[in-house]
């Protein structure tokens, strides 16, 4: 039977019914819709939409995509105060991602992504921004030769490096977080010190001060490994997943950058 790769992500917005910002953040949800889908035309096969006011739900071809989605769109939000979180799945379906309706698809990849994100909701101002379930819906009768037969153990250490990298965020300062969130666009550290008008001395303090490469280097490393799952069960694949995550990413900066002084505001 053939199967198609995907991932999912139901995201909420912490703290949105306060401070009378439910119209402004649908606003803002609504534009992130069409956002991800410009990030994703002729890259990945996406399906998003933003409902129920504060939820937005993803679902797309690629193991790694809807993780690389979120910690992107966790860089960039806009409202310090109403920060975003992810409940993230992803695996195997019977269709292809064009062929879904969103609004009515029941599968055991959403009830898990639902889980998860149900599981940092109760967690309050505490919680991580990402969390991954893969192993609470699933049947177990999988061959020994199928990563699902250790969905349990990944599930486990991908959650263990999200919450490390949590800890690094949640220590940062403003400051460093929107330089790390600048050269994770920019990518060079020269290019976000006249951005913000900073010395190059002063942007690799920030960087170091604030864990930016240690955040980094987890998104890639969860994204890497998922990519590898990826190959190894879907090895007649036309591009390699790892290739196309790389246009993906290349995309999303490159967008971003056209526009970086609507996504990131300085006051010099």
């Amino acid at each position: 039977m053939t199967t198609y790769p995907v991932s999912v992500f139901i995201m909420d917005v912490s703290n949105s019914s306060k401070e009378n910002m439910g119209e402004e953040l649908s606003n803002y949800l609504q534009q992130l819709e069409k956002t991800i889908s410009l990030w994703t035309k002729d890259i990945r096969m996406t399906k998003v939409i933003h409902r129920s006011g504060d939820e937005l739900v993803v679902i797309s071809s690629g193991y790694a995509t809807a993780y690389t989605l979120a910690f992107y769109i966790s860089r960039v939000w806009k409202f310090n105060n109403h920060k975003p979180y992810f409940g993230l799945s992803f695996g195997d379906i019977q269709n292809e991602v064009h062929t879904l309706n969103i609004e009515t698809w029941i599968h055991p990849l959403m009830k898990q992504a639902r889980h998860a994100n149900d599981l940092l909701k109760q967690k309050g101002q505490n919680r991580s921004q990402f969390n991954f379930a893969l192993d609470q819906f699933y049947a177990t009768n999988y061959s020994e030769n199928n990563y699902h037969l250790y969905r349990s153990e990944f599930e486990l250490l991908i959650n263990t490096i999200l919450t490390l990298q949590q800890h690094h965020i949640n220590q940062q300062t403003n400051i460093q977080s929107l330089v790390c969130s600048l050269f994770l666009i920019l990518q060079q550290q020269n290019k976000v010190g006249d951005y913000i008008g900073r010395s190059a001395s002063t942007i690799s303090s920030h960087m170091k001060k604030g864990n930016c490469e240690e955040i980094i280097a987890a998104f890639n490393n969860i994204v890497q490994v998922m990519d590898s799952l990826q190959t190894n069960l879907d090895s007649f694949s036309d591009i390699k997943p790892q290739t196309a995550n790389d246009h993906l990413q290349n995309n999303i900066k490159s967008t971003i950058n056209k526009h970086i002084h609507d996504y990131f505001v300085i006051n010099k």
